[in-house]
């Protein structure tokens, strides 16, 4: 956590990782109810990692999707 918290500037990480982290806690708050704290955690962490993969993915396609409408065909 501490090398994500570094490696990543400030900017990045609440415009890509808060979203993720805050809809997987949300998740994590209201559908897992395990009674075990270890099997709780690892829940939210996959979700988190699943949730940040989704929007990940979403981001570049839109990202992609937009650098290719502003390049002219005729190059």
């Amino acid at each position: 956590m501490y090398s994500l918290i570094r490696a990543v500037p400030l900017r990045r990480l609440l415009s890509e990782q808060a979203p993720a982290f805050g809809s997987s806690l949300l998740i994590a708050e209201l559908f897992y109810k395990f009674h075990s704290f270890l099997l709780e955690t690892g829940a939210f962490l996959a979700t988190w990692f699943v949730v940040d993969l989704v929007l990940s993915s979403v981001m570049q396609r839109l990202r992609r999707g937009r650098v290719t409408a502003t390049i002219p065909d005729s190059l």
